[in-house]
């Protein structure tokens, strides 16, 4: 049985025309992405894998 998926869309979205924008689910061993114009196409990650990717995005704003 699949965990409960709790979506979450991006505090970047501004809801305007289309209303498209990331959302994001987390699970207790994976990251799920979705656009949410397109909700049946999911990209599946490592937590620790978007925790790399946060690190260095954070390090090079610096």
């Amino acid at each position: 049985m699949h965990e409960a998926v709790r979506w979450q869309k991006s505090t970047f979205s501004d809801g305007g025309d289309g209303n498209t924008c990331v959302e994001v689910a987390a699970l207790s061993d994976a990251i799920l992405l979705r656009e949410s114009d397109c909700p049946d196409v999911e990209l599946t990650t490592a937590t620790t894998a978007v925790a790399h990717l946060l690190a260095g995005l954070k390090a090079g704003m610096q």
